[in-house]
Protein backbone atom coordinates (compact mmCIF):
# COMPACT_ATOMS: atom_id res chain seq x y z
CA UNK A 1 0.00 0.00 0.00
CA UNK A 2 0.97 3.14 -0.99
CA UNK A 3 1.98 5.48 2.20
CA UNK A 4 1.88 9.05 2.68
CA UNK A 5 4.55 11.59 1.32
CA UNK A 6 4.26 13.77 4.23
CA UNK A 7 4.39 11.02 6.76
CA UNK A 8 7.51 11.34 8.63
CA UNK A 9 9.75 8.15 8.38
CA UNK A 10 12.64 6.64 10.79
CA UNK A 11 14.80 3.54 9.81
CA UNK A 12 18.53 2.34 10.69
CA UNK A 13 21.31 3.34 8.52
CA UNK A 14 23.92 1.58 9.75
CA UNK A 15 25.02 -1.43 9.34
CA UNK A 16 23.47 -4.97 11.35
CA UNK A 17 22.99 -5.30 14.68
CA UNK A 18 24.95 -5.27 17.28
CA UNK A 19 27.42 -2.94 16.32
CA UNK A 20 29.57 -0.48 18.14
CA UNK A 21 27.14 2.19 16.75
CA UNK A 22 23.42 1.83 15.48
CA UNK A 23 22.79 5.96 13.12
CA UNK A 24 19.28 6.49 12.94
CA UNK A 25 17.77 8.42 10.93
CA UNK A 26 14.28 10.57 10.64
CA UNK A 27 12.79 12.53 7.75
CA UNK A 28 9.47 14.44 7.50
CA UNK A 29 7.67 17.48 9.06
CA UNK A 30 7.76 15.83 12.45
CA UNK A 31 11.20 14.79 12.76
CA UNK A 32 12.19 17.45 14.97
CA UNK A 33 9.28 17.17 17.17
CA UNK A 34 9.81 13.57 17.43
CA UNK A 35 14.04 14.04 18.50
CA UNK A 36 12.44 16.55 21.37
CA UNK A 37 10.50 14.30 22.41
CA UNK A 38 13.31 11.58 22.80
CA UNK A 39 16.42 13.95 23.90
CA UNK A 40 15.18 17.49 25.26
CA UNK A 41 16.30 20.36 23.28
CA UNK A 42 18.50 19.68 19.96
CA UNK A 43 21.64 21.02 19.30
CA UNK A 44 22.69 23.76 16.87
CA UNK A 45 21.57 23.02 13.54
CA UNK A 46 24.06 20.72 12.29
CA UNK A 47 26.11 20.29 15.19
CA UNK A 48 26.53 16.94 17.00
CA UNK A 49 25.07 17.18 20.80
CA UNK A 50 25.43 14.00 23.13
CA UNK A 51 21.93 13.71 25.21
CA UNK A 52 20.34 11.59 27.00
CA UNK A 53 17.54 9.98 25.11
CA UNK A 54 14.09 8.80 26.87
CA UNK A 55 11.20 7.50 27.19
CA UNK A 56 7.60 9.03 27.63
CA UNK A 57 7.44 7.85 30.80
CA UNK A 58 11.09 9.54 31.43
CA UNK A 59 12.74 6.51 32.00
CA UNK A 60 16.52 6.68 30.04
CA UNK A 61 16.82 4.57 27.10
CA UNK A 62 20.41 5.39 26.15
CA UNK A 63 23.01 7.99 25.92
CA UNK A 64 23.47 8.82 22.08
CA UNK A 65 24.93 11.89 19.92
CA UNK A 66 22.05 13.83 18.13
CA UNK A 67 22.52 16.06 14.77
CA UNK A 68 19.73 17.81 12.85
CA UNK A 69 19.22 18.70 9.64
CA UNK A 70 16.61 21.41 8.93
CA UNK A 71 15.53 21.03 4.79
CA UNK A 72 16.17 21.70 2.01
CA UNK A 73 19.87 21.26 3.35
CA UNK A 74 19.82 17.45 4.02
CA UNK A 75 19.94 14.11 2.45
CA UNK A 76 16.17 14.15 1.59
CA UNK A 77 15.62 18.13 1.57
CA UNK A 78 13.27 17.32 4.10
CA UNK A 79 13.57 18.35 7.80
CA UNK A 80 16.04 15.21 9.10
CA UNK A 81 17.66 14.39 12.18
CA UNK A 82 20.50 11.65 12.85
CA UNK A 83 20.59 9.71 16.29
CA UNK A 84 23.71 7.81 17.17
CA UNK A 85 22.55 4.97 19.50
CA UNK A 86 24.77 2.45 20.87
CA UNK A 87 24.13 -0.65 18.16
CA UNK A 88 22.31 -2.65 20.87
CA UNK A 89 19.05 -4.45 19.62
CA UNK A 90 17.01 -3.88 22.64
CA UNK A 91 18.22 -0.12 22.66
CA UNK A 92 17.14 0.17 19.05
CA UNK A 93 13.88 -1.64 19.89
CA UNK A 94 12.79 0.77 22.45
CA UNK A 95 13.62 3.71 20.27
CA UNK A 96 11.59 2.66 17.52
CA UNK A 97 8.42 2.13 20.02
CA UNK A 98 8.89 5.47 21.59
CA UNK A 99 8.87 6.60 17.25
CA UNK A 100 5.37 4.17 16.15
CA UNK A 101 3.75 5.34 19.45
CA UNK A 102 3.92 8.92 18.20
CA UNK A 103 2.84 8.59 15.02
CA UNK A 104 5.95 8.01 13.23
CA UNK A 105 6.44 4.91 10.77
CA UNK A 106 9.47 2.61 9.56
CA UNK A 107 10.17 3.63 6.07
CA UNK A 108 9.77 1.44 3.38
CA UNK A 109 12.82 0.42 1.45
CA UNK A 110 14.95 3.27 -0.47
CA UNK A 111 12.27 5.45 0.51
CA UNK A 112 14.55 7.99 1.81
CA UNK A 113 16.55 8.29 -1.03
CA UNK A 114 13.37 8.37 -2.90
CA UNK A 115 12.48 11.36 -0.84
CA UNK A 116 15.71 12.86 -2.38
CA UNK A 117 15.20 12.36 -5.83
CA UNK A 118 11.77 13.56 -5.22
CA UNK A 119 12.91 16.72 -3.45
CA UNK A 120 15.34 17.17 -6.30
CA UNK A 121 18.27 16.58 -4.17
CA UNK A 122 19.62 13.40 -6.48
CA UNK A 123 19.01 12.07 -9.87
CA UNK A 124 18.22 8.72 -10.79
CA UNK A 125 21.76 8.35 -11.93
CA UNK A 126 22.96 9.60 -8.70
CA UNK A 127 20.53 7.44 -6.97
CA UNK A 128 21.61 4.29 -9.11
CA UNK A 129 25.48 5.42 -8.53
CA UNK A 130 24.62 5.98 -4.48
CA UNK A 131 23.18 2.50 -4.48
CA UNK A 132 26.20 0.89 -6.39
CA UNK A 133 28.78 2.58 -3.72
CA UNK A 134 27.23 0.95 -0.88
CA UNK A 135 27.16 -2.45 -2.97
CA UNK A 136 30.84 -1.63 -4.30
CA UNK A 137 33.43 -5.18 -2.95
CA UNK A 138 36.58 -4.00 -5.25
CA UNK A 139 38.30 -0.48 -5.81
CA UNK A 140 37.17 -0.20 -9.48
CA UNK A 141 33.69 -1.04 -8.55
CA UNK A 142 33.92 2.21 -6.02
CA UNK A 143 35.76 4.29 -8.23
CA UNK A 144 33.07 3.58 -11.30
CA UNK A 145 30.71 4.40 -8.27
CA UNK A 146 31.76 7.82 -6.96
CA UNK A 147 31.61 8.80 -10.46
CA UNK A 148 27.88 7.85 -11.06
CA UNK A 149 27.34 8.94 -7.45
CA UNK A 150 28.62 12.30 -7.11
CA UNK A 151 26.99 13.68 -10.28
CA UNK A 152 29.81 13.19 -13.12
CA UNK A 153 28.18 10.75 -14.56
CA UNK A 154 24.72 13.32 -14.50
CA UNK A 155 26.44 15.99 -15.80
CA UNK A 156 27.68 14.80 -19.10
CA UNK A 157 24.21 13.80 -19.78
CA UNK A 158 22.53 17.00 -19.17
CA UNK A 159 25.49 18.98 -21.09
CA UNK A 160 24.39 16.66 -23.87
CA UNK A 161 20.36 17.52 -23.36
CA UNK A 162 21.15 21.34 -23.40
CA UNK A 163 23.06 21.49 -26.24
CA UNK A 164 20.47 19.50 -27.97
CA UNK A 165 18.37 22.34 -26.69
CA UNK A 166 20.08 25.01 -28.00
CA UNK A 167 20.34 23.52 -31.25
CA UNK A 168 16.73 22.87 -31.48
CA UNK A 169 16.40 26.70 -29.95
CA UNK A 170 18.43 27.85 -33.01
CA UNK A 171 15.90 25.99 -35.49
CA UNK A 172 12.85 27.32 -33.99
CA UNK A 173 14.16 31.09 -34.27
CA UNK A 174 14.71 30.06 -37.79
CA UNK A 175 11.55 28.45 -38.67
CA UNK A 176 9.71 31.91 -36.17
CA UNK A 177 11.41 34.55 -36.32
CA UNK A 178 13.27 34.57 -39.69
CA UNK A 179 11.83 38.17 -41.00
CA UNK A 180 13.17 39.60 -38.18
CA UNK A 181 16.25 41.79 -39.03
CA UNK A 182 18.04 40.52 -35.45
CA UNK A 183 17.84 36.75 -36.28
CA UNK A 184 21.08 35.69 -38.27
CA UNK A 185 20.29 33.64 -41.35
CA UNK A 186 20.51 30.10 -41.87
CA UNK A 187 22.22 28.43 -38.98
CA UNK A 188 21.58 24.85 -40.02
CA UNK A 189 25.40 24.76 -40.72
CA UNK A 190 25.93 24.93 -37.57
CA UNK A 191 23.34 23.52 -36.06
CA UNK A 192 24.17 20.23 -37.92
CA UNK A 193 27.72 20.20 -37.51
CA UNK A 194 27.33 20.57 -33.89
CA UNK A 195 24.08 17.62 -33.86
CA UNK A 196 27.02 15.40 -35.80
CA UNK A 197 29.48 15.93 -33.36
CA UNK A 198 27.08 15.08 -30.68
CA UNK A 199 26.07 11.98 -32.73
CA UNK A 200 29.71 10.35 -32.21
CA UNK A 201 30.46 11.73 -28.66
CA UNK A 202 26.96 9.34 -27.75
CA UNK A 203 27.90 6.29 -29.91
CA UNK A 204 31.19 6.72 -28.50
CA UNK A 205 30.11 6.48 -24.76
CA UNK A 206 27.51 3.95 -25.88
CA UNK A 207 30.49 1.64 -27.05
CA UNK A 208 32.33 1.43 -23.75
CA UNK A 209 28.87 0.31 -22.34
CA UNK A 210 30.62 -3.30 -21.91
CA UNK A 211 33.62 -2.05 -19.46
CA UNK A 212 30.97 -0.84 -17.18
CA UNK A 213 29.32 -4.01 -17.32
CA UNK A 214 32.31 -5.65 -16.64
CA UNK A 215 33.29 -3.28 -13.71
CA UNK A 216 30.25 -3.89 -12.20
CA UNK A 217 29.23 -7.32 -12.33
CA UNK A 218 32.65 -9.05 -13.05
CA UNK A 219 34.77 -9.88 -15.88
CA UNK A 220 34.18 -13.72 -16.53
CA UNK A 221 36.90 -15.78 -16.77
CA UNK A 222 35.45 -19.68 -17.93
CA UNK A 223 37.87 -22.84 -17.72
CA UNK A 224 36.78 -24.73 -20.12
CA UNK A 225 38.02 -28.29 -22.05
CA UNK A 226 38.19 -31.83 -22.06
CA UNK A 227 37.28 -33.90 -18.92
CA UNK A 228 40.57 -34.70 -16.61
CA UNK A 229 42.04 -31.35 -18.17
CA UNK A 230 43.01 -29.79 -14.59
CA UNK A 231 40.16 -27.39 -14.80
CA UNK A 232 39.02 -28.05 -11.41
CA UNK A 233 42.75 -28.33 -9.98
CA UNK A 234 43.00 -24.25 -11.75
CA UNK A 235 39.88 -23.45 -9.77
CA UNK A 236 41.28 -24.07 -6.56
CA UNK A 237 44.57 -23.00 -7.15
CA UNK A 238 43.30 -19.53 -7.96
CA UNK A 239 40.99 -19.90 -4.57
CA UNK A 240 43.96 -21.41 -2.83
CA UNK A 241 41.32 -23.38 -1.50
CA UNK A 242 39.70 -26.79 -2.63
CA UNK A 243 36.27 -25.20 -4.28
CA UNK A 244 35.89 -28.21 -6.75
CA UNK A 245 36.32 -31.97 -6.25
CA UNK A 246 39.51 -33.42 -7.78
CA UNK A 247 39.52 -36.75 -8.82
CA UNK A 248 40.96 -38.88 -12.20
CA UNK A 249 37.82 -39.64 -12.56
CA UNK A 250 36.24 -38.77 -15.99
CA UNK A 251 32.87 -36.27 -15.27
CA UNK A 252 33.79 -35.74 -11.63
CA UNK A 253 32.56 -31.65 -12.09
CA UNK A 254 28.70 -32.26 -13.50
CA UNK A 255 27.54 -28.19 -12.36
CA UNK A 256 28.94 -24.75 -12.92
CA UNK A 257 31.17 -23.79 -9.56
CA UNK A 258 32.40 -20.33 -9.51
CA UNK A 259 34.78 -17.90 -7.40
CA UNK A 260 34.78 -14.16 -7.33
CA UNK A 261 38.56 -13.41 -6.96
CA UNK A 262 39.68 -9.10 -6.53
CA UNK A 263 42.60 -8.77 -8.55
CA UNK A 264 44.17 -5.30 -7.92
CA UNK A 265 40.57 -3.78 -7.55
CA UNK A 266 38.69 -5.56 -10.22
CA UNK A 267 36.40 -8.94 -9.73
CA UNK A 268 37.07 -11.26 -12.04
CA UNK A 269 34.81 -14.36 -11.50
CA UNK A 270 36.33 -17.65 -13.05
CA UNK A 271 33.76 -20.62 -13.71
CA UNK A 272 34.78 -23.72 -13.56
CA UNK A 273 32.56 -26.18 -16.06
CA UNK A 274 32.02 -29.62 -16.62
CA UNK A 275 34.28 -31.83 -19.20
CA UNK A 276 32.83 -31.01 -23.07
CA UNK A 277 32.60 -34.33 -24.13
CA UNK A 278 29.83 -36.60 -25.73
CA UNK A 279 28.34 -39.06 -22.81
CA UNK A 280 25.25 -40.90 -22.26
CA UNK A 281 24.89 -39.68 -19.03
CA UNK A 282 22.01 -37.69 -19.06
CA UNK A 283 23.30 -35.34 -15.70
CA UNK A 284 26.49 -34.99 -17.52
CA UNK A 285 24.81 -34.04 -20.63
CA UNK A 286 23.12 -30.88 -18.48
CA UNK A 287 26.40 -30.22 -17.60
CA UNK A 288 27.97 -30.02 -20.33
CA UNK A 289 24.70 -28.23 -21.72
CA UNK A 290 25.48 -25.66 -18.74
CA UNK A 291 29.10 -25.36 -19.75
CA UNK A 292 28.38 -24.20 -23.15
CA UNK A 293 25.80 -21.56 -21.82
CA UNK A 294 28.84 -20.33 -19.66
CA UNK A 295 31.15 -20.16 -22.49
CA UNK A 296 28.90 -18.07 -24.70
CA UNK A 297 28.61 -15.85 -21.87
CA UNK A 298 32.07 -15.54 -21.17
CA UNK A 299 34.32 -12.36 -21.33
CA UNK A 300 37.25 -15.36 -21.87
CA UNK A 301 37.87 -18.50 -22.07
CA UNK A 302 40.35 -20.42 -21.02
CA UNK A 303 41.09 -23.62 -23.38
CA UNK A 304 42.57 -26.06 -21.06
CA UNK A 305 43.91 -29.38 -22.21
CA UNK A 306 46.55 -31.32 -20.97
CA UNK A 307 49.78 -31.06 -22.81
CA UNK A 308 50.58 -33.48 -25.62
CA UNK A 309 47.58 -35.24 -24.58
CA UNK A 310 45.71 -37.15 -27.12
CA UNK A 311 42.68 -35.44 -26.78
CA UNK A 312 42.76 -31.90 -29.08
CA UNK A 313 39.61 -29.71 -28.76
CA UNK A 314 39.01 -26.27 -30.40
CA UNK A 315 36.31 -24.05 -29.06
CA UNK A 316 34.39 -23.03 -32.64
CA UNK A 317 32.57 -20.30 -33.16
CA UNK A 318 33.04 -18.53 -29.29
CA UNK A 319 32.43 -14.98 -29.14
CA UNK A 320 34.95 -14.27 -26.39
CA UNK A 321 38.63 -14.38 -26.24
CA UNK A 322 40.03 -17.59 -26.22
CA UNK A 323 43.72 -18.65 -24.65
CA UNK A 324 44.51 -22.03 -25.00
CA UNK A 325 46.31 -22.98 -21.86
CA UNK A 326 48.52 -26.08 -21.45
CA UNK A 327 48.35 -28.36 -18.03
CA UNK A 328 50.52 -30.19 -16.02
CA UNK A 329 53.38 -28.82 -16.65
CA UNK A 330 55.70 -29.93 -13.83
CA UNK A 331 54.62 -33.53 -15.39
CA UNK A 332 54.69 -33.12 -19.08
CA UNK A 333 57.24 -30.39 -19.78
CA UNK A 334 57.14 -26.71 -21.82
CA UNK A 335 55.18 -26.63 -24.94
CA UNK A 336 55.09 -23.74 -27.13
CA UNK A 337 51.71 -25.03 -28.81
CA UNK A 338 50.09 -23.11 -25.96
CA UNK A 339 49.29 -19.75 -25.35
CA UNK A 340 50.24 -20.42 -22.07
CA UNK A 341 51.54 -23.76 -20.29
CA UNK A 342 50.49 -24.09 -16.05
CA UNK A 343 51.10 -26.51 -13.62
CA UNK A 344 48.39 -26.25 -10.59
CA UNK A 345 50.14 -28.54 -8.42
CA UNK A 346 53.22 -26.32 -8.43
CA UNK A 347 51.83 -23.05 -8.94
CA UNK A 348 53.97 -22.34 -12.20
CA UNK A 349 52.47 -20.62 -15.07
CA UNK A 350 49.99 -18.78 -12.78
CA UNK A 351 51.22 -15.89 -12.01
CA UNK A 352 51.67 -15.53 -15.81
CA UNK A 353 47.82 -16.25 -16.37
CA UNK A 354 46.83 -13.44 -13.42
CA UNK A 355 48.95 -11.06 -15.33
CA UNK A 356 47.64 -11.35 -18.62
CA UNK A 357 44.12 -11.50 -16.95
CA UNK A 358 45.16 -8.24 -15.45
CA UNK A 359 46.56 -6.41 -18.76
CA UNK A 360 43.18 -7.40 -20.51
CA UNK A 361 41.49 -5.58 -17.74
CA UNK A 362 43.51 -3.00 -17.80
CA UNK A 363 42.99 -2.04 -21.25
CA UNK A 364 38.78 -2.84 -20.54
CA UNK A 365 38.63 0.86 -18.75
CA UNK A 366 41.01 3.28 -17.60
CA UNK A 367 38.69 5.69 -15.48
CA UNK A 368 35.92 7.38 -18.04
CA UNK A 369 32.63 7.56 -17.76
CA UNK A 370 30.89 5.23 -18.77
CA UNK A 371 27.36 3.69 -19.07
CA UNK A 372 26.85 0.47 -16.48
CA UNK A 373 23.56 -0.15 -16.47
CA UNK A 374 20.73 -1.51 -19.16
CA UNK A 375 18.78 1.12 -18.34
CA UNK A 376 20.89 3.94 -19.68
CA UNK A 377 22.12 1.73 -22.50
CA UNK A 378 18.73 2.03 -24.15
CA UNK A 379 17.96 5.69 -23.51
CA UNK A 380 21.52 6.21 -25.09
CA UNK A 381 20.25 4.50 -28.03
CA UNK A 382 17.19 6.17 -28.10
CA UNK A 383 19.00 9.27 -28.32
CA UNK A 384 21.74 8.25 -30.67
CA UNK A 385 18.62 7.29 -33.26
CA UNK A 386 16.45 10.48 -32.67
CA UNK A 387 19.79 12.43 -33.30
CA UNK A 388 20.68 10.22 -36.82
CA UNK A 389 16.94 10.79 -37.76
CA UNK A 390 17.54 14.41 -37.42
CA UNK A 391 20.86 14.40 -39.49
CA UNK A 392 18.86 12.51 -42.03
CA UNK A 393 15.70 14.03 -42.39
CA UNK A 394 14.74 16.73 -44.89
CA UNK A 395 12.01 18.99 -43.06
CA UNK A 396 13.13 21.06 -40.58
CA UNK A 397 10.68 21.15 -38.26
CA UNK A 398 10.32 17.18 -37.74
CA UNK A 399 14.11 17.77 -37.80
CA UNK A 400 13.60 19.58 -34.80
CA UNK A 401 11.00 17.45 -33.65
CA UNK A 402 13.75 14.72 -33.67
CA UNK A 403 16.06 16.71 -31.55
CA UNK A 404 13.38 17.38 -28.87
CA UNK A 405 12.89 13.70 -28.57
CA UNK A 406 16.59 12.81 -28.36
CA UNK A 407 16.83 15.49 -25.40
CA UNK A 408 13.89 13.85 -23.38
CA UNK A 409 15.72 10.27 -24.06
CA UNK A 410 19.47 11.91 -22.33
CA UNK A 411 16.06 13.68 -20.00
CA UNK A 412 15.00 9.84 -18.98
CA UNK A 413 17.87 8.65 -17.61
CA UNK A 414 18.73 10.57 -14.92
CA UNK A 415 14.60 11.17 -14.22
CA UNK A 416 14.50 14.96 -15.18
CA UNK A 417 12.74 15.70 -18.08
CA UNK A 418 11.81 19.18 -18.09
CA UNK A 419 9.99 21.25 -19.71
CA UNK A 420 12.61 23.14 -22.25
CA UNK A 421 12.75 26.87 -22.30
CA UNK A 422 13.36 27.52 -25.48
CA UNK A 423 12.09 30.88 -25.90
CA UNK A 424 14.29 32.10 -23.42
CA UNK A 425 17.63 30.66 -25.26
CA UNK A 426 16.34 32.43 -28.40
CA UNK A 427 15.49 36.03 -26.61
CA UNK A 428 19.13 35.63 -25.00
CA UNK A 429 21.15 34.64 -28.26
CA UNK A 430 19.13 36.79 -30.90
CA UNK A 431 17.55 39.75 -28.64
CA UNK A 432 14.05 38.77 -30.07
CA UNK A 433 11.20 40.80 -28.72
CA UNK A 434 13.68 43.76 -27.66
Amino acid sequence: MAQADNDTIFALSSGTLPAGVAVLRLSGPRAFEAAVGLAGELPADRKAGLKTIRSRNGLVIDQALVLAFPGPGSFTGEDCVEIHLHGSRAVVSAVYQELEAIGLRLAEAGEFSRRAFENGKLDLVEVEGLADLIAAETEMQRRLAVEQGFGGQSALYMNWAERLTRARALIEAELDFADEDDVPGSVSDMVWAEAGDLYLEIEEHIASAKAGEIIRDGYKVVIAGPPNAGKSSLLNALAKRDVAIVTEIAGTTRDLLHIDIDMEGYLVRFFDTAGLRDSADRVEQEGVRRAKIAIEQADLVLQLEEIDSASKQILDEVRAEVLRVGTKVDMRGPSARYDLTISSQTGDGLEELRSLILEKLRKTWSGSLVPNRRRHLQYLQEASNFIAEALNGRELDLRAESLRAAASSLGRITGRVDVEQLLDVIFSQFCIGK
